[in-house]
């Protein structure tokens, strides 16, 4: 027989409690983690083919700053609609089509030849993408609770620090390839990039399950258990709140969590795609070791944010760690910016400063939203600030790419990228308190 919870949460946790979310965890987020992890290397493996596809294709940095920024165009107008026909037709089919969509999207840019058709595969790659993220959180939403849910995040937005990881010595691996079958090392690189998505995709249908009551996994009792649980904390926000979908796009906390989330993805995406070329800049290496080097700041980023979240969790505070966490990556830009070309090995450690302070935000953050969205709220708020967010993915590296091209350095696009994050650290410690 299951014991009752601590009310919202509060006190230490059961023994039975820790062991059947435990087992939720375990059971869902490896699965998520792997599918993530392939879909931010999809993302971003434009940042390490551009080590030699801007010198094939004749792209300025303004113009790899447009192409890599059309992503987020596509992404941003369609978010809110999928994230609503996931919560519609289920997490299960949706995430399948989703991750199926792109994989074959991410393979066909190893056939581009031309600017607008990188451009248009971008812009498709945003739309086919559109929904996955928040998707993920609001499926999570429903299976682990509110106590958990800043390391769960932590844990699985690991995946975008472990991608970098592993993701820079495979590119480099991969584009070594360069001129087998008469195919250039960039090209193979997204055509066998795209399909562990496909793949995954098609694993999904037989990996997730839309409701508790589906999982055969758990126990009679741990499932009966569960689901009276997500129940009873989805009804304490609805009462405390009571949002409708119409309601939660117009609050102001929802409209608050957009600006942050835009200054800080601003500062993440500058860093995520000009990563290698700044390396690149810092260090002249080869592009295999420029590719391995890059590892080093995105496993700075995968150690911090763990501990973040799980910090987070065992204090139960999430508005102070987003704005430590915003600081510490604003410096690190900063620093990255007064080191120059000049100190290379400083301006490598302050880049990893800047990803370990930027990456261990997303803990805390993605869990202030379910604190008081439910259901189709939940859904479509979790959306708005996504996409919202996500419009910073097309300013910070499209910004970072102007600058240069007008000033022949990177100075002033890591100042720009400092002072956006640092901004987001600001409005964070504006939050108003969340109710209990």
């Amino acid at each position: 027989m299951e014991p009752a919870s601590p009310k919202n949460g509060v006190g230490k946790p059961s023994q039975y409690e820790t062991a059947v979310v435990g087992r939720v965890m375990w059971h869902l987020l490896p699965f998520v983690f792997i599918c993530y992890t392939v879909n931010y290397i999809d993302r971003v493996n434009l940042s390490f083919a551009a080590l030699e596809m801007n010198a094939d294709l004749h792209l300025g940095p303004e113009v790899f700053g447009l192409v890599a920024g059309a992503f987020f165009l596509g992404y941003t107008l369609f978010e809110i609609p999928s994230n609503l026909i996931l919560e519609a037709v289920g997490a299960r089919r949706w995430i399948s089509r989703i991750m199926i969509s792109w994989g074959l999207l991410t393979s066909c840019l190893s056939l581009v030849h031309t600017t607008y058709a990188l451009y248009a595969l971008r812009f498709l790659l945003g739309v086919a993408e559109a929904g996955f993220f928040p998707g993920i959180i609001f499926y999570l939403g429903y299976w682990i609770p509110q106590r958990y849910r800043a390391k769960a995040a932590a844990l699985f937005l690991t995946s975008t620090a472990l991608s970098g990881v592993i993701g820079g010595p495979l590119a480099g691996t991969i584009m070594k390839m360069d001129g087998f079958r008469g195919l250039a090392g960039w090209r193979w690189l997204f055509l066998l990039e795209g399909i562990p998505a496909v793949i995954l995709g098609v694993a999904c249908l037989f990996r997730l399950e839309d409701r508790i009551s589906e999982a055969k996994w758990l126990a009679p009792n741990d499932r009966k258990w569960l689901g009276k649980r997500m129940d009873a904390e989805h009804a304490g926000v609805r009462k405390l709140h009571a949002m409708t979908l119409g309601s939660a796009l117009t609050h102001p906390r929802v409209w608050q969590l957009c600006a942050i989330y835009f200054l800080i993805i601003t500062g993440f995406y500058g860093i995520a795609f000009w990563l290698p070329q700044l390396v690149k800049g810092l260090s002249g290496y080869s592009t295999f070791a420029v590719s391995c080097l890059c590892s080093l700041p995105y496993l700075c980023a995968a150690i911090t944010m763990v501990a973040v979240g799980r910090n987070s969790d065992r204090t139960g505070e999430r508005r102070i760690h987003v704005a430590v966490c915003a600081a510490s990556g604003a410096l690190g830009l900063l620093l990255a910016a007064v080191a120059g070309t000049g100190h290379p090995v400083a301006g490598f450690f302050a880049l990893c400063l800047a990803a370990a302070g930027t990456w261990s935000i997303f803990g805390p953050f993605w869990s202030l939203p379910t604190t008081f969205l439910s259901g189709t709220a939940a859904a479509g708020g979790i959306a708005l600030v996504n996409s919202c967010g996500n419009i910073g993915g097309f300013v910070g590296p499209y910004a970072v790419g102007y600058i240069r091209a007008l000033t022949g350095s990177y100075t002033g696009g890591l100042v720009a990228l400092a002072v956006s994050t640092l901004l987001g650290a600001i409005v964070t410690i504006n939050l108003p308190a969340e109710k209990k």
